[in-house]
């Protein structure tokens, strides 16, 4: 009765509109007064616990190293590297962008703001080459995704505070899966580009990629600083974050020079807005997640899936079809931290890697991101590159599909993932 409450109360204050982190605090008070313990203070504390975590100030630092990789010049020098090395080939310009998007993954690992910034450089040249635009967008937004997985990566710190799993263990274990999502879609891009009659970007002379490398090598140096000081022990991912904003102020200004000072205030500002959501966020789910353990909601739902946790892979099956319905419905950091409290218990219960599950669970949230009807990144494609939303998710449903393919890939073989983050840490 406990689980039809909770599921009633989030659904139910959600269905009339009431955004998500304030349906999350009303979930947690309904669930109060139905086990007849409401105190208001409950609220209050677990609110302030949730936000007074040294972990979470990596967020706000990688965001703003995204803001001002992007406002800095850094993306658009990732893409001309990307260009000069493999935009001759057929379809180059689509395996641009998966490499862009890749490499632009591991310095910022904001879905949003990396698909932004390919969209609003790579579809105008993908239209103009001749490409067909919806196909082109729904590529990008593919990629976009693929921030998340990689690290550094705010979804992961997310699910980590919440399951209380290592984030370094999850940063190192996205690497090897967030290739494995690129390489996927360059796989599909190569099949169906096949329909458009597209002739190559000249080949780039060698002197021409050395002048890219040069102009971009600032901007590459980036994820080897983040990723080898958090691989050495040298820095937390906090204090990597702290040095990945810092890097790319000093690169946006100072290197670069496209980074004015009268655009810190603009920058500044759009960080803190998109830090404050996900902060806010994470504070009422806090709220529910205590309750979701007082009430021993995840004893309840183990009970119905009991048959399944002697049988961990059908287990898995079972949960990464929950998550990819709820991912259609909710944006990705909901998802983690109104699922996350629930399946932990199972998870450890069936005795599956927490770190695997991580890495799974994040994947499948990322693939939310471009499912209709919320499809986060599907609308920043839509309004940035100015294609009709239903155009771009027919033009993404290939490439939806082989993100599924990795998926259900990783569900089958566990140690994809589970023998490289070993080796990795």
């Amino acid at each position: 009765m406990t689980l039809l409450v909770f599921i009633a109360s989030l659904l139910g204050a959600m269905a009339i509109g009431v955004p998500v982190a304030f349906a999350l605090m009303f979930c947690g008070v309904i669930l109060m007064w139905f086990m007849g313990m409401f105190n208001s203070q409950i609220i209050a504390q677990n609110m302030i616990i949730g936000a007074d975590t040294f972990t979470l100030l990596a967020i706000p630092f990688f965001i703003l190293a995204g803001e001002l990789m992007n406002s800095g010049g850094l993306s658009k020098r990732i893409i001309e590297f990307a260009i000069a090395c493999v935009g001759h080939i057929r379809g180059g310009l689509g395996v641009v962008a998966i490499m862009a998007a890749v490499i632009m993954a591991s310095i910022s690992g904001s879905a949003a703001a990396d698909t932004a910034a390919l969209a609003a450089i790579l579809i105008p040249m993908m239209a103009k080459a001749g490409y067909n635009v919806p196909r082109s967008g729904g590529l990008i937004a593919s990629g976009g995704i693929i921030a998340p997985v990689i690290p550094p990566s705010m979804a992961f710190i997310v699910f980590g505070v919440a399951a209380n799993v290592s984030i370094t263990q999850l940063f190192m274990a996205g690497i090897v899966p967030g290739l494995i999502m690129g390489l996927s879609l360059v796989a599909t891009w190569l099949v169906v580009v096949r329909k458009d009659n597209v002739a190559p970007l000249p080949k780039a002379s060698t002197t021409d990629r050395l002048s890219a490398t040069g102009r971009a090598l600032w901007a590459l140096g980036m994820p080897v600083i983040i990723l080898g000081g958090i691989k050495a022990g040298v820095v937390t991912p906090t204090e990597a974050a702290v040095i990945a904003a810092a890097y790319a102020l000093f690169v946006g200004m100072v290197v670069y020079r496209e980074l004015k000072p009268k655009d810190l205030p603009r920058v500044i500002l759009q960080a803190a807005k998109t830090t404050s959501i996900i902060m806010f966020l994470v504070c009422a789910a806090l709220v529910s997640a205590w309750l979701i353990t007082a009430a021993n909601i995840p004893a309840e739902v183990t009970r119905y899936i009991a048959p399944l946790i002697d049988r961990p892979k059908l287990l898995m099956f079972v949960i990464m079809l929950l998550i990819l319905v709820v991912g259609t419905a909710l944006d990705l950091t909901p998802t983690i931290l109104i699922l996350t409290p629930v399946l932990m218990p199972i998870i450890k219960q069936a005795g599956i890697d927490p770190v695997y599950f991580g890495v799974l669970f994040i994947m499948n949230c990322c693939i939310g991101l471009i499912t209709p009807p919320v499809g986060v990144v599907l609308n920043v494609v839509s309004g940035v590159g100015r294609i009709p939303l239903g155009k771009v998710v027919t033009g993404i449903l290939p490439f939806l599909a082989a993100q599924i393919c990795v998926l259900m890939l990783l569900v089958l073989f566990p140690d994809i993932v589970i023998v490289p983050a070993r080796w990795l840490h």
